[in-house]
């Protein structure tokens, strides 16, 4: 039973939806699980996803301050001694915290009244001239790509293990110094404060955009003092403000961070990234690198940027403008600021690459993970996980491979020889073995480790060693850079040939994957007639990579607004305003992503809308107007009869539906099939495309990434203008994730057909016979193994519908249709995987509704509602 009397310092009065959710969330954390939430757009899933992890963390706080300063009781002291000792421990504890807090309310006072100037001035010391394109200069000699002296791990083993501590104290006499509480750090300039991990917040969402929202919403909460002690005015912590900020810090990569000009120039991600670490090679000149770069010449700048950031609440740009002002790197002196904080934003990859937490130091042991938008998460982890290689990037990195070591063959000593010359020869056997796929004329095709390493002598390759080195040495540059040095002196000019990744770096990249687990993923060989033929390693089980997050972390909270599909035992009608789904099941994340996780570890929750019943009204449509079967199956759907008889039913739904109307297409692919037929005059009447214009405006999304804003910003103003528009989308494409399509401008929703995956596919087929496989491996028969195949399949489709579905509904007050066209929605299997609150919405329909009813259905519906 939900405890009313918790405070969850909500800046607004909230629903009672939002109350229970708050409340769920707590809980789950206390209780330290792993939790699966689902509440949908519009229903203020963040700010109640701040308010409780926020509330908890400082609950928490307060009891673990209290528990460090109880002093046990004995008869042999006085009670004014042990109170004294109390009040000690109290004074010792607290110091560190007032000091920061100090520090940073002076930095508050002074943005206050300085806000503009400071973010627009000048930096507190006179900025290094940057070279924008430093990275281009290079050492006359070619000796600078020749590589280092290399020893394995195994040549330099135990070399630190004696090694004395600072100012010359043994190891133990240090341990001894830190038991006694004796300082045993040097002395710096500006010792600054050293600070413990501080138990906090990792908030974790799929894109930049999206943690600017939520950081948004994190400037509206205010909380209370973070301690509270019944003697609070005896102690040091008696000083404090009323209010106590949260210390906030937001995480990116270069791209988002960098400041120098010759770097963030660099184009890609990983172009930036090359740069960044080229800067900071030894064999740079001084004058060449990174002036920004943090080093103990300028750690008072680190400080002074640690303050600054944990001052106030900021987002990620307000960082990059900070680094700039003090003129110190935003992305290595963050790190200063993770310890202090209590609540860290990062978008999806810093958090799910254990690579990316190492390289900021992030450690989530005993912290708490929240992951928004998580309706995607195992699919963003099979992403980040998997990669191609194509057979132009074999050939190409090849080649370069063999130029570096005719080159330098007679420089390279010991190691260095022996591994660049097996990195050669597995680059051939994978090469070899793809060369031999694409003569076969083979479009796609399962492929094993076996096949790629059958190459002469590789059998005599030690992987994981060759695979260290590669790391270890920095080949992948060296070669790069000897490439372009050539390139260069062919064609006489000084300009930087390449913006991207070393080749050999990708390479690297596809070779590791050599090494993982047989059962964890496949091989496959693609052939496309739009790109050169590849091999992909596709990442089926998502389980191992996330698993040392769920262990590490103290609790684990995934949440989104459609985290459907979800198996719903009954409803439950609380009278007061939404229906809360009892016993949900998400059952893709339960089975496939926390299969280790016990049963009584889990957490699911799930709700409806905020909105009345009555403001939506919710259709599956069988049939069009003129009785043409509604089945866009894939042999189906491009039935001349069935194309004409959408664009005619089109034309009666947006003239039925005012302002603005959105249609969701199964692919890009389809969405153009359709749009050419429609555009086709037959026996010189009207085509059907016109027909839509005269309606209303038509626009329709583009696949590429650019002019999607102007696409909006044109329909949206059609819709001000009064005449009303028509935005023909793609199911998973950009409009269907992150666009707001409230009031006006999503008056009606309509999903056209069901976005099903290729079946048929080798890489499909891979998937549902490892869940097969996997199923039976925990004890369950073939026949439940094939049925959690079908779920899977299912799943992967109605997830894409139901996030399309909740572009509609915004706010409370908001209204809007949801017709779905497709004879397929009236199954019972698929019907019962939509969202809880579209499925209360047309409950009560016990057969689907004809294409006259429904259009007399939604004229009525909007005259109550216009």
């Amino acid at each position: 039973m939900a405890d009313t009397r918790r405070t969850f310092h909500h800046p607004f009065k909230p629903y009672e939806i939002q109350s229970q959710l708050m409340t769920a969330v707590y809980d789950c954390i206390s209780e330290g699980k792993v939790g699966i939430f689902e509440s949908p757009t519009g229903t203020g899933k963040s700010l109640s996803l701040i308010c409780s992890t926020l509330s908890w963390l400082r609950d928490e706080q307060r009891i673990s301050l209290d528990r460090q300063v109880h002093v046990e009781e004995s008869n042999e002291e006085p009670a004014w001694i042990l109170e004294q000792a109390r009040k000690q421990r109290t004074e010792n504890i607290l110091q560190r915290r007032l000091e920061l807090e100090s520090r940073l309310a002076k930095i508050r006072e002074k943005e206050a009244h300085q806000r503009i100037q400071y973010e627009n001035g000048e930096p507190l010391k006179k900025r290094a001239k940057v070279d924008s394109d430093n990275s281009s200069s290079e050492l006359a000699d070619e000796d600078q790509f020749v590589l280092d002296d290399y020893q394995s791990e195994t040549e330099v083993k135990g070399s630190t293990t004696s090694r004395a501590g600072s100012d010359g104290f043994s190891i133990a006499s240090l341990d001894l110094m830190r038991k006694l509480g004796e300082p045993v750090e040097p002395t710096r300039e500006d010792p600054g404060l050293e600070f413990t991990d501080e138990l906090k917040i990792f908030f974790c969402s799929r894109t930049h955009s999206q943690l600017t929202q939520f950081v948004n919403e994190l400037r509206r909460v205010e909380f209370p003092k973070i301690l509270r002690l019944e003697d609070e005015r005896e102690c040091v912590a008696g000083n404090m403000q009323q209010e106590s900020p949260i210390r906030h810090l937001p995480l990116g990569s270069r791209r988002n961070l960098c400041i120098n000009p010759g770097v963030v120039n660099a184009g890609s991600t990983k172009a930036i990234n090359e740069r960044c670490l080229d800067l900071q090679q030894s064999s740079t000149p001084q004058e060449k690198k990174c002036p920004f770069l943090p080093n103990k010449h300028n750690e008072v700048l680190v400080n002074e940027f640690r303050d600054h950031t944990l001052a106030r609440i900021r987002d990620i740009e307000d960082l990059g403008m900070l680094g700039k002002a003090i003129g110190i790197c935003p992305y290595y002196a963050s790190r200063a600021s993770i310890k202090p904080s209590e609540i860290v934003t990062l978008p999806y990859p810093l958090l799910l690459q254990k690579s990316s937490r190492e390289a900021l130091g992030i450690l989530l042991k005993g912290h708490v993970i929240v992951i928004d938008e998580a309706h995607n998460l195992m699919d963003a982890i099979s992403n980040i996980h998997s990669i191609t290689v194509t057979q132009s990037q074999l050939h190409r990195c090849r080649t370069q491979l063999r130029a570096y070591l005719l080159k330098f063959r007679n420089k390279l000593k010991g190691k260095n020889r022996v591994y660049v010359a097996q990195t050669l020869r597995l680059i051939d056997s994978v090469s070899d073995c793809l060369d031999r796929l694409v003569s076969r004329s083979s479009e796609e095709a399962l492929v094993t480790v076996g096949d790629m390493m059958s190459g002469k002598g590789i059998d005599q390759i030690n992987l994981h060693k060759l695979i260290r080195y590669l790391a270890d040495s920095k080949l992948a540059r060296k070669v790069e850079g000897y490439n372009e040095h050539v390139t260069r002196q062919a064609s006489s000019t000084q300009e930087p040939l390449s913006d991207t990744t070393p080749l050999l770096t990708h390479i690297q990249g596809f070779l590791q994957t050599l090494m993982n687990p047989i059962a964890e993923g496949r091989f496959f060989f693609e052939k496309e007639e739009s790109r050169s033929p590849s091999f992909r390693y596709l990442l089926l089980d998502p389980t191992f990579h996330f698993k040392e997050i769920v262990e590490e972390a103290r609790a684990v909270i995934l949440a989104g607004g459609t985290m459907s599909p979800v198996s719903v035992t009954r409803l439950k009608d609380d009278r007061k305003s939404s229906k809360i789904l009892t016993r949900a099941q998400m059952d893709d994340y339960a089975r496939h992503l926390f299969a280790y996780v016990a049963k009584e570890r889990l957490k699911t929750w799930s709700c409806g809308h905020i909105i009345p019943k009555q403001n939506l009204f919710v259709r599956s449509v069988s049939q069009t107007q003129d009785g043409v079967d509604l089945d866009f199956s894939f042999t189906k759907r491009n039935s001349v009869p069935l194309v004409n008889g959408l664009g005619k039913s089109l034309v009666q739904l947006a003239v039925a539906v005012p302002d603005g109307l959105v249609v969701f297409f199964p692919s890009y692919a389809y969405l153009d099939q359709v749009s050419v037929q429609w555009q086709q005059t037959t026996s010189g009447s009207e085509n059907i495309w016109s027909r839509l214009q005269n309606c209303k405006s038509v626009f329709k999304e583009s696949k590429g990434v650019s002019g999607i804003e102007d696409t909006l910003r044109q329909y949206s103003k059609a819709i001000d203008e009064g005449k009303g528009a028509i935005l023909l989308s793609v199911i998973g494409g950009k409009m269907s994730e992150g666009i707001n399509f409230s009031d006006k401008l999503g008056r009606a929703v309509i999903v056209v057909g069901l976005p099903f995956p290729n079946l048929h596919s080798a890489q499909w087929k891979a998937k549902l016979e490892y869940i097969e496989q996997s199923t039976m491996d925990r004890g369950g028969s073939s026949a439940e193994g094939k049925a959690a195949g079908r779920d899977f399949y299912e799943n992967a489709c109605m997830r894409a519908v139901n996030q399309s579905i909740g572009r509609a509904i915004r706010h409370q007050k908001d209204f809007a249709s949801i017709l779905l066209l497709d004879r397929r929605y009236s199954t019972p299997r698929i019907a019962d995987k939509l969202p809880g609150w579209i499925k209360q919405s047309c409950e009560d329909r016990r057969a689907p509704a004809t294409f006259p009813e429904i259009i007399r259905g939604l004229r009525d519906f909007f005259q109550t509602k216009v």
